[in-house]
């Protein structure tokens, strides 16, 4: 008796773990036909990406959702080496990650080098890894480039904007190639949008957005 409740116990968790490994499999497998699909879609409207880093990601989301033409931002981490990295890691300051957006946007409507204009006036890229309050490696200014075009044209604004006078220091922004882009958690992403009424949000994002508002109304949705 004792023998036969045993093997139905063990027949039992076997189909039970059986079940979850199959169910996990078919969730990843959702997931990467989600991410291919969407990357179909870009490729089909003939969509653009660009990758950025100013600071809190928080901060250029909020920016760069008001722009015409752009048609998502996520907020997420690039540049380091850890693979899937969470908030509080990237936090550390030790993976090697920045806090950055990437942005999808239509090329017929904005272009990559008007966002690289918003890029540079919306926020300070004299202060190495550090924007404000927010210091660290993570916090760094850079542009990661998707393809040798953007990469000439990125070098080419940073120039542009260093003789401009814009900035009285000199730039420190990194220009690198996008190497990987995971995306941020759930609650980073429209965090502004979804939090408006926090502290960080009233008192640092609010006055930045209505900034960029009035100055770049000509580019705003």
């Amino acid at each position: 008796m004792y023998k036969t409740s045993l093997n139905n116990f063990f027949i039992l968790f076997v189909t039970l773990l059986t079940t979850i490994i199959i169910s996990g499999c078919v969730q990843t497998g959702n997931k990467e036909n989600l991410n291919s699909k969407e990357q179909n879609l870009i490729e089909e409207k003939n969509y653009s990406e660009a990758t950025f880093g100013a600071g809190c990601f928080w901060c250029v989301e909020a920016i760069f959702q008001n722009i015409r033409g752009v048609i998502k931002v996520e907020s997420g981490y690039s540049g380091g080496n850890v693979e899937n990295p969470t908030y509080e890691q990237v936090c550390t300051g030790k993976t090697g990650h920045a806090e950055v957006t990437r942005i999808t946007f239509d090329p017929n409507v904005i272009s990559f080098s008007e966002l690289l204009y918003v890029f540079w006036h919306s926020h300070d890229p004299t202060t190495l890894n550090r924007q404000g309050a927010d210091i660290g490696e993570q916090y760094r200014s850079v542009i990661f480039y998707h393809n040798d075009s953007q990469r000439v044209e990125a070098e080419n604004s940073k120039l542009k904007t260093e003789d401009s006078g814009l900035w009285p220091d000199v730039i420190v922004t990194e220009i690198s190639p996008l190497k990987n882009f995971f995306k941020a958690e759930d609650y980073h992403q429209d965090y502004y949008f979804n939090n408006p009424a926090k502290a960080y949000c009233s008192l640092v994002i609010a006055p930045k957005v209505k900034k960029f508002q009035k100055e770049f109304s000509h580019l705003l949705k």
